[in-house]
């Protein structure tokens, strides 16, 4: 028997909180505001505030410091198949395809620097080896892989986070959630 009960569950967010958080993050006073849900990504020109919730799930977070443009996804689990019919659930696809929209505004690789955020093991007997371990690692891999520098990153312990995103100027805010 375990006898470690996990401080945090994040699937256990009711759809009410989520709709609750919703609407706060749509009623920023003055600003656009996106609420990014698993399995999608958000890329913008316009300085836009886009926040989420992460629990064993990854974001990524790419900002072009030089056009003031940025982007994010949210995926689940780290491979899967790009033609799936939600791809941007897997890292593998979501990661390439938040780049690519960034290249797509005219964005350069050598101008963007990245921030990782999520991959808390709450379920894990092994948090070294977790789900939200591979996804955090794949991130990694990816920037290091497109020689995108890691400027941020606050992943892994047993707690979900809520994420801001701003991607006019690629600052973050971070929530980690507390006992629940």
């Amino acid at each position: 028997m375990n006898k470690h009960k996990p401080e945090f569950n994040p699937a256990s967010l009711s759809q009410e909180y989520m709709s609750r958080f919703e609407k706060e993050c749509t009623a920023a006073a003055g600003e656009k505001t996106h609420f990014l849900y698993p399995g999608q990504l958000y890329v913008s020109r316009d300085g836009v505030k886009v926040s989420t919730i992460l629990g064993s799930c990854a974001a990524l977070c790419l900002w072009d410091q030089k056009n003031k443009i940025g982007g994010l996804n949210h995926y689940l689990l780290p491979e899967g198949l790009e033609n799936s019919p939600n791809p941007y659930r897997y890292g593998n696809v979501a990661n390439a395809a938040l780049l690519n929209r960034l290249v797509s505004l005219g964005c350069e690789v050598k101008d963007l620097q990245g921030k990782i955020f999520g991959g808390s093991s709450s379920f894990s007997a092994d948090p070294e080896n977790s789900l939200g371990a591979q996804n955090v690692k794949l991130a990694e891999e990816f920037l290091k892989e497109f020689r995108i520098p890691l400027v941020l990153m606050n992943v892994n312990g047993k707690r979900g986070r809520r994420l801001t995103f701003h991607t006019g100027d690629g600052t973050t805010v971070l929530k980690v959630f507390e006992k629940s």
